[in-house]
Parts: C-alpha cells; structure tokens; sequence
C-alpha cells in the first residue's frame, strides 16, 4: 500500500513539475511580448501545478521514509523524519523541491500573468525538473560516463516538460468558451508547432543516451523479461501514440482549422476536432508519466 503511495505521489510531481517548467515556458513563446489581463486563465492552472508539487514532495518524503523503516507508523516518527531529510539526497531534494514549488505559488498569486511571472516560475520549473534526474537513474552512473548520463536526464525531463506542459496550457486554452479565430488560439499553435518538434529530437537523442546506460546494447535482446524493461516497451508505445496525435494535430487538424477561417466558412466543428484531438495527446501523456513514475521504483537491467 505504501509502496503504490510513493508512484502516485511520484506521479504528481512529474505532472506538477511538467506544468510548472512547460506551461510557462510556452507561454513566453506563444504569447511573446504580451501583457495581457485576459492570460488571467493561466493563473488557476500554475496554482494547481504547484500545490501539486508541494504536496506530493511532502506527502511522498513521508511514505519514502515508511518505506525505509518499514511502517507508517515509524514513518511518521520526527526521528525517521529527520534522519531521511538530512541524511539521505532524496529527501533533501524532496524538501526543496516542495519549498521551490511554495515560492512558486507565491508568485502565481502576488504578479499579474505575464512575462515577468512567467520567467521566474521557468527558473523554478527547471529546479524542481532537475532534481527529478538528479535524486534518479542518471545520478547512479559512475565513473566517465556519469556525466553524460545524469545531463541526458536532465535534458530529456525538461524535453518532456516542454511538451507535456505546453499541451496542458494548450488543452485548457481549447477548453475555454472562446470563438474559433481568437488571435490566442493562433498564436499558441503557431509557437507550440516549433517548440514540439524540437522537444521530440531532445527526447529521442537524450532517451537513446539513457537507454545506453540503463540497458545497454548487450540487454537489449531481453528487455522483455523484466518488469523494468515491459515498462519501457510500454513507455515507447505510448511515446509512438503521442507523436502520431500531434502529427495529425499539426499537419491535419490545425491546417484544417486555418482553411476554414480562411474562407469565413463555419469552423466550431473544426475547432472541436482540434480541441479532441489536442485533449487526447494530453491524457496520453498523463498515462506516460504514470509509467514513468512506476519505472523511477525500479532497478534497470544495468543494475542487475
């Protein structure tokens, strides 16, 4: 029961952590330059994201050192407490991870949606998505190779918060009560267009990096016989089904959208497919993350 805490409250923070470094970032490209009071539906989104964060950081400390000391009840002791939190990286990294997120909070509440905002909630995005890779696999690579492997980590998680954030600002842009030529929904698929392909490059190059070290060329034939490996064949298949919904979202769906604005003819049926075809990408990813986040409790191969 403890055990499957610590996945939820794993995945939590992978979702938080995504929203908080993607989502911003994002919005820095697709609405370049703008200050606008009407980005105020941005605000509830970064609330959630970062109470998500705080929360499933602490809450997930606590099941982590039940698990270490073998019940909740001696979890919850100060004593184990204290101990996981100054002795072990982990729960150092969870502590700041949760106190990164509280300040981000904070300023999702006290500034305006803009610019201004948005850049200083990237900056802790990009902590708190970094601490993922350093307290993870890519931090347990000795020796040459130690360093490569723990910066392909960290770029292939800030690969995937650019997409999967961008999609969850997307998702609820597409869900607001807005026409079909807001100027808002043009430029947030013209600049996600862009930043998806090269968030894609990053993921394949930094996941056959990581592949490399968790694996390797000589495991790959048996991938299959551990739970580690099935869940990694279970992570590419769904990888494979996120690549081809945003292939058909950008070059089918948004063109489609375009052409029919272009023409003044009716385009809420347009606009619905994208909306579809944008939300099932997302929950795709929330099913990714969720692998991800069973992987993260699990020897690869190389440590076997």
């Amino acid at each position: 029961m403890v055990e499957a805490a610590v996945i939820v409250f794993r995945w939590l923070q992978y979702g938080g952590g995504v929203v908080l470094l993607g989502a911003p970032l994002f919005l820095l490209y697709s609405f370049r330059g703008v200050d606008d009071p009407t980005l105020a539906w941005t605000r509830p989104m970064l609330v959630v994201a970062t109470i998500a964060v705080a929360f499933a950081a602490l809450a997930a400390l606590v099941a982590q050192t039940a698990v270490m000391a073998g019940s909740l009840a001696e979890g919850l002791k100060p004593a184990s407490l204290s101990f996981m939190v100054t002795g072990t990286a982990l729960g150092m990294a969870m502590v700041a991870r949760a106190a990164v997120a509280l300040l981000g909070l904070v300023l999702v509440v006290v500034l305006q949606p803009g610019r201004a905002l948005w850049g200083l909630l990237v900056m802790a995005g990009l902590a708190v998505t970094a601490s993922f890779a350093w307290t993870g696999h890519g931090a347990a690579t000795e020796g040459p190779g130690g360093f490569l492997h723990l910066t392909a980590d960290i770029v292939h998680a800030g690969a995937a918060a650019l997409w999967l954030g961008a999609l969850a600002a997307l998702t609820i842009l597409l869900l607001r009560r807005t026409a079909p030529d807001d100027p808002a929904i043009h430029r947030a698929l013209h600049g996600f267009a862009g930043a998806g392909t090269m968030a894609v490059v990053l993921l394949v190059v930094t996941g056959l990096v990581n592949s490399w070290f968790l694996v390797g060329p000589a495991r790959v034939g048996e991938i299959g016989t551990s739970l580690y490996g099935q869940l990694l064949i279970a992570k590419l298949a769904l990888f494979a089904v996120m690549l081809a919904l945003a292939a058909g979202n950008r070059f089918r769906l948004t063109p489609a959208l375009g052409s029919v604005l272009a023409v003044g003819a009716e385009s809420r049926q347009a606009l619905r497919r994208l909306r579809h075809g944008v939300i099932a990408e997302t929950l795709v990813g929330v099913g990714l993350l969720a692998v991800v986040a069973m992987m993260g409790t699990l020897p690869p191969p190389s440590a076997m």
